[in-house]
């Protein structure tokens, strides 16, 4: 369990400095209301939940600690649904709720579109 925790930690750690760096760079790129940082690490983490677990599925390869490091640590601190419900409360609170909408909807639907993508491209 201590080693599945570490793998996990460190994962997400990474994960996480990796969304933050991305996300920092988005809005310095693309300023303004819409958050596009958290919206393309969103559907990146995704893409990339989709390829992991897809390759594990075809090459049955992915052994527990490289699951705990890269899915659940390293994707779990990549992505940022919290991030997300944070964003969109503000979005609501600031007066802007057509953009909240719009958010919500491109993120779930391209977050199930990458997902699938990553899928069947390892497939």
């Amino acid at each position: 369990m201590l080693k599945a925790i570490f793998y996990v930690g460190i994962g997400g750690g990474v994960g996480s400095i990796v969304r933050f760096l991305i996300s920092h760079f988005m809005q310095r790129v693309f300023p303004g209301v819409f958050p596009w940082g958290t919206l393309f690490v969103n559907i990146m983490g995704c893409l990339l939940i989709g390829v992991l677990l897809g390759f594990a599925e075809k090459q049955g390869v992915l052994y527990s600690s490289l699951r705990h490091l890269l899915i659940v640590g390293f994707c779990g601190g990549f992505t940022t649904f919290s991030t997300f419900a944070s964003e969109n409360f503000q979005l609501f609170e600031s007066g802007h709720p057509f953009t909240a909408i719009l958010y919500i909807a491109i993120s779930v639907a391209l977050g199930l579109v990458a997902f699938w993508g990553g899928l069947y491209v390892i497939k």
